[in-house]
């Protein structure tokens, strides 16, 4: 099978890549990013020599780009490209609805056009908004309360649109919080690890309440292997792994593990929209596929900590650049 990952040099697509490469001997896999600030090759540094392994630089609202790009002849496209972070969303959604809205036309349109047979819409439990009982379902409405959410909400519907008016095939996943190794040093879990082992201070939105739904990236993409093979056009699956934990467990947890002070922890105001609870109900998946998480959260938490610990040097050199000035920018606004 050829496939083209977009944003693949990302978080969980640069996890996607090297998951496929391991468990598919005979499948070849192009990757296309732009490499914005949270796009990074070193996370694709051990496979840029593999001969089944392809990387393009470029921008996925690059209408003549896809188009090039599609006519070499792809089985399906994996749509991990997107702006995520909340925050930055706050700040100037612009990009958000650039790449996560506008992007996801122009592959649809290439879908199209090239007649690609699969097309993954990788999406978020945010679309689903917040809900403090029961948990989000496939037919759960979509009620996002962030631009970040609003921008992905836009693109899966926008992707309903074309399988009802086009019947192009294209299934759509919406996953709870990822966690693991590459996870750009914004995100809780990396910032939470990093400024420990820095014996820096560890801000906590609000009362640190919020609960989140976290799963292991690895599992995250074995799920979406399935769902790629076997998942029906049209349709919806949603990806969790039943470990909800408020913010507060998680980061006396992992300061527990790293033998850390809890006085680390820094209460600030909390972000405008800030949701309060996901919950991801897994039944469809679980029903139709047998695929269940297989990592626990106390193994999936031990390996990433271990992981930040042992690769230093690629997440400094993160944090001494980018994610300073955007934390000044993030606190400036509270």
């Amino acid at each position: 099978m050829r496939l083209l990952v977009t944003g693949g040099a990302g978080f969980i697509g640069s996890n996607f890549i090297h998951f496929i490469l391991k468990e598919h001997q005979l499948w070849q896999v192009t990757n296309i990013d732009k490499l914005t600030y949270a796009g990074n090759l070193e996370n694709l540094e051990d496979i840029k020599d593999n001969a089944r392994y392809i990387f393009v630089k470029g921008d996925i609202t690059n209408k003549e780009l896809i188009d090039n790009l599609l006519s070499r002849g792809f089985d399906a496209i994996i749509n991990f490209a997107a702006e995520s972070h909340v925050d930055r969303s706050i700040l100037d959604s612009s990009p958000f609805i650039d790449t996560n809205v506008k992007g996801t036309q122009v592959l649809l349109e290439g879908v199209r056009k090239h007649k690609v047979e699969r097309f993954l819409q990788i999406s978020t439990d945010e679309v689903y908004g917040s809900r403090e009982v029961e948990k989000f379902t496939e037919e759960s409405p979509l009620l996002p309360n962030s631009p970040y959410a609003a921008s992905k909400a836009s693109s899966d519907l926008l992707c309903r649109a074309y399988y009802s008016t086009y019947k192009l095939p294209i299934i759509t996943t919406r996953c709870s919080n990822n966690y693991g190794p590459y996870q750009f040093p914004e995100k809780l879990i990396p910032l939470v690890i990093t400024n420990a082992l820095e014996n820096r201070d560890i801000p906590v939105y609000g009362d640190g309440l919020n609960v989140r739904d976290w799963i292991y990236v690895e599992d995250h993409c074995r799920a979406l292997d399935l769902v790629l093979q076997k998942g029906k056009p049209g349709e919806i699956y949603n990806v969790g792994a039943n470990n909800e934990k408020t913010n507060l467990e998680l980061i006396e947890l992992i300061l527990n593990i790293m033998d850390k002070p809890k006085n680390l922890m820094k209460f600030v105001s909390d972000r405008p929209g800030h949701d309060r609870r996901y919950a991801i109900d897994m039944t469809k998946i679980e029903t139709e596929f047998g695929w269940k998480p297989i990592t626990s959260f106390e193994d999936g938490i031990s390996n990433t900590i271990k992981w930040y610990i042992n690769n230093e040097s690629w997440w400094q050199r993160i944090k001494s650049g980018d994610c300073v000035d955007y934390y000044q920018k993030v606190y400036s606004i509270r």
